[in-house]
């Protein structure tokens, strides 16, 4: 009896929906991955969030790569993700043919929130909970599109970062997980991929101030994931993803290895 193969959760930010072109191959590549294994995709999407708060003369700053997220701003935070982030993402799925559902964190119980730090407002860290609503749908050969906005106990709405929201799904599914940017992977002081990262070259990259902010954030969920699923994680770039379709993810972006 053979083993069935193991799931991909592949994480894309805002860059890759406000790109001008890129999403029609990257999802011709995503159907051609699910003829092999089954895929999830989480989507975040910073920049549209604060296009939105600006339009809307809402200040916000981020505090060590982390959004600042008060409760008056939360209604906009969640239009942008869990709606028009989310319906685009679901518009390139569609238009290549592949059938989607878009989804929080919060449906079917996925995940379970809980509030990081006070001073960042309604910003959760997502731990995986009940994974029956992504297997049914990815037995069923569905893509689930997952954005990240969570939900406390109580029902409070969270923003979650979305490489922390993926690291979480992919516990959930104990699935591979790709974190992707527009940029090849892991880069070093002089602007080169690095190969493959251990948490203590990742701390001297830290000390040396060459890795910080969002891509430090995306380092730290892939050794979080890493570590818990015991398994290597990739952090690579969307526009590679024909690349995607290689075994064991050989040659793809930076391979972050667990402890």
């Amino acid at each position: 009896m053979t083993s069935s193969p193991t799931p991909l959760v592949i994480k894309v930010g805002g860059a890759f929906i406000d790109a001008p072109v890129g999403q029609d191959i990257f999802f011709q590549n995503i159907a051609k991955l699910q003829s092999i294994r089954p895929v999830v995709i989480i989507h975040g999407g910073g920049a549209g969030v604060q296009k939105t708060l600006e339009a809307l003369g809402l200040e916000s700053h981020k505090l060590n790569g982390l959004r600042v997220t008060p409760e008056a701003h939360m209604p906009y935070v969640a239009g942008a993700l869990a709606g028009t982030y989310n319906t685009a993402m679901l518009s390139f799925a569609i238009k290549e043919g592949i059938a989607a559902v878009g989804l929080t964190l919060a449906d079917g119980n996925m995940t379970q929130c809980t509030i990081i730090d006070r001073q960042l407002g309604c910003v959760g860290d997502a731990q995986p909970h009940a994974a029956h609503l992504p297997k049914t749908l990815l037995q069923i050969g569905q893509l689930p599109i997952i954005n990240s906005i969570g939900a406390l106990p109580n029902g409070q709405l969270v923003n979650v970062n979305a490489d922390q929201a993926a690291t979480a799904i992919a516990c959930l599914l104990h699935a591979d997980l790709l974190l992707l940017s527009d940029v090849p992977g892991v880069l070093d002081g002089d602007k080169n991929k690095v190969d493959s990262l251990t948490p203590a070259q990742a701390d001297a990259l830290t000390q040396e101030n060459v890795l910080i902010d969002g891509m430090r954030v995306k380092v730290d969920a892939a050794f979080t994931a890493a570590n818990t699923l015991k398994r290597r994680v990739v952090i690579g770039a969307w526009s590679d993803s024909e690349a995607f379709l290689r075994p064991h993810l050989q040659g793809v972006g930076t391979h972050i290895l667990p402890e």
